[in-house]
């Protein structure tokens, strides 16, 4: 009981952090990709140390097959398109649209445990994501929107929802076999890798921003990937 009790209060933490992404980046003045871009980069090579001093995920990586190959890039990828769109969405919509359609991730989720895994989707995970959802569109009531140009924010931000379900499921699948230090460290690198790639496709600037713009990445590196993102990949194997 204490295990899955303090299994809950980390996630919950890390919840916390993540929540606070979408005020860093409208405090960046940069272009959506680029700020994923660093936020991956950023996370990426704090978590590198960790990696490359560890014994076991020396070998972990070692031991890499090619279908977990495959599945680490494309979770890069699913989070690399994930970001663009929902800081993407954030140019044409309210932070709290954004944030409030970008949390129906679960409904995706459900649905590729369902009929994707053929997993039996427990009751209260059911009851208990109908709360959090209706939690979700309480606190988002007052600044949603639905119009125009604050309708096509929303409708990237949902493609969004779906994009990052798609990286957690493959997650649960690499985190059977693979610690979250190496499976971090691996799809956060992949991702920033083809984000740069599309950041120099596109012709965006790398450098030039203000001390305050740095400080945004920083933030969504350290406190909403670290101390939030990560968090869920660490109990990916767990929850």
């Amino acid at each position: 009981m204490y295990s899955k009790t303090k299994t809950y209060l980390i996630l919950f933490g890390g919840v916390l952090a993540l929540s606070g992404s979408a005020i860093f980046v409208k405090l960046a003045d940069a272009p959506s990709a680029v700020i994923a871009f660093y936020r991956m980069l950023m996370a990426g090579l704090v978590l590198l140390p960790f990696f490359l001093f560890s014994g076991s995920c020396r070998r972990e990586f070692a031991a890499l097959q090619p279908r977990q190959w495959q599945q680490i890039l494309a979770a890069g990828l699913f989070l690399a398109l994930h970001y663009v769109m929902w800081f993407e969405s954030l140019n044409f919509t309210s932070i709290a649209s954004s944030t409030v359609i970008v949390c129906l991730q679960p409904l995706f989720s459900l649905w590729l445990e369902r009929f994707v895994s053929k997993k039996q989707i427990r009751t209260t995970a059911l009851v208990g994501c109908a709360i959090a959802l209706c939690g979700c569109f309480i606190i988002g009531a007052g600044d949603f929107q639905i119009s125009g140009r604050s309708l096509f924010g929303d409708i990237i931000a949902f493609v969004a929802a779906g994009v990052i379900a798609l990286y957690f499921f493959v997650g649960e699948a690499v985190r059977k076999d693979v610690s979250a230090v190496t499976y971090s460290v691996l799809s956060y690198l992949v991702s920033a890798g083809i984000l740069l790639v599309y950041i120099l496709l596109l012709g965006e600037p790398l450098h030039g921003f203000s001390g305050q713009t740095w400080a945004a990445f920083a933030g969504l590196a350290l406190f909403s990937t670290i101390g939030g993102q990560f968090v869920f990949n660490l109990l990916l194997k767990k929850v």
